[in-house]
């Protein structure tokens, strides 16, 4: 079958077996261009494993470390004349690069909240080893409380005070304000069950249960900051009170593994395009801004870029791990810096649909967007059937 893209909003409902399978092939050249990693992961535990930073991260652990890994994502397969997600595709494609390379890969797809799945993944990992690394890059829009049964979902406001600000529709090209309504407390604690630390935590407490974190074993969340243009939705809205509670689930779980030499971080990465951030009101446009600056600049970095430079340069350069003041790794310092930030600014404010082409580069994130189902990857024919047994 012939496969396209179809478009509804911020998702696309088909996603390219051959293209995904080229993007994940990408991720695995740049890393191994960039020589093994020394002193890296041996064995390790990826939470959200199947996309965006989660598959980077296990690509840079098996890649460049030579890394046994077991990943955990909520995916599925395809059925019924429609294609399985990306992740499902992505996951498959890096097994067989794994299996090729004669790297041990095990896949456990279902919702990783939950017990059964915590279970699953403790009778695999009984297979592997007890890993040294564990990363958690888990993005879901609700959770099922694996003892309560409580179900909580996150939302994207503002806390205290309704916010307005420019957006960009990425299909359409127009940009025009958006206001958001203040969440209410009920809101603001959802997605804090969500999208903070206490489903991490539970997997570590698991993981130390059943003797499944080597000794020295490091886990690391990760997290965004975001600029000011940003700062009343997402890092003091109810996102950032999520995040608050991540960086405050690290503290206490660095004083948990300490009995085993063991280090907890949240790693705050740059923006980048994502099903989630898409989904994110101003994001697309702030995105594009930023694109546009750091793309000039000679600054611009994928996920792959991302997490290759976290293992080499923070995780596993000998020495102790470099943090800020708030022990938190930063891999999102070249979006951070001053010159960058002053002119995506002065693009934000002066952006209009009229001018968007010359202030953002709305063509290099709706790229970045279907690459995310496996479009417009140079190495992927798109004009092939399909075989069956690829879809």
């Amino acid at each position: 079958m012939i496969i396209e893209p179809k478009i509804r909003g911020f998702l696309c409902t088909t996603a390219h077996p051959l293209g995904c399978a080229a993007g994940v092939e990408e991720q695995i050249r740049h890393v191994r261009g960039k020589g093994p990693i020394r002193s890296g992961a041996r064995k390790a535990l990826i939470i959200g494993s199947s996309t965006g930073y989660g598959l980077a991260s296990r690509v840079a652990a098996a890649f460049g470390c030579g890394a046994g890994t077991l990943g955990v994502a909520f995916e599925r397969p395809s059925e019924r004349g429609r294609t399985a997600s990306p992740g499902w595709y992505q996951s498959r494609a890096f097994g067989e690069a794994a299996t090729k390379a004669g790297l041990y890969h095990k896949n456990i797809f279902g919702d990783a909240f939950s017990e059964e799945v915590k279970t699953e993944t403790i009778q695999a990992l009984r297979e592997l080893g007890p890993v040294d690394l564990f990363i958690y890059s888990l993005a879901a829009p609700r959770r099922t409380h694996p003892v309560t049964g409580a179900v909580y979902r996150s939302t994207l406001k503002p806390i205290g005070a309704s916010y307005t600000n420019k957006t960009l529709d990425f299909n359409t090209g127009v940009v025009s304000p958006v206001t958001l309504d203040a969440a209410t407390p009920e809101e603001v604690e959802h997605t804090i069950r969500v999208m903070g630390g206490e489903d991490w935590e539970m997997w570590v407490d698991r993981l130390a249960r059943e003797n499944l974190l080597a000794s020295g074993a490091l886990t690391i969340a990760y997290s965004y900051i975001g600029p000011e243009v940003t700062r009343p939705v997402y890092r003091n809205g109810t996102i950032g009170a999520a995040k608050d509670h991540l960086e405050k689930t690290a503290r206490r779980l660095e004083e948990k593994l300490a009995k085993i030499g063991g280090h907890a971080f949240v790693s705050v990465n740059k923006a980048l395009v994502t099903q989630a951030s898409s989904a994110i009101p101003y994001m697309p446009l702030y995105i594009s801004i930023l694109y546009k600056v750091m793309k000039q600049k000679g600054l611009h970095e994928g996920c792959i870029e991302q997490m290759d430079r976290l293992f080499r340069d923070r995780l596993y350069a000998g020495g102790p791990i470099p943090v800020d003041a708030e022990r938190r790794i930063r891999v999102d310092d070249l979006e951070v810096r001053p010159d960058v930030q002053a002119e995506v600014q002065r693009r934000w404010e002066a952006v209009t649909t009229e001018n968007l082409a010359q202030q953002a580069d709305r063509a290099g994130y709706h790229s970045d967007f279907l690459r995310l189902f496996g479009f417009g990857i140079p190495d992927a024919d798109y004009a092939a059937d399909v075989p069956d047994d690829r879809v």
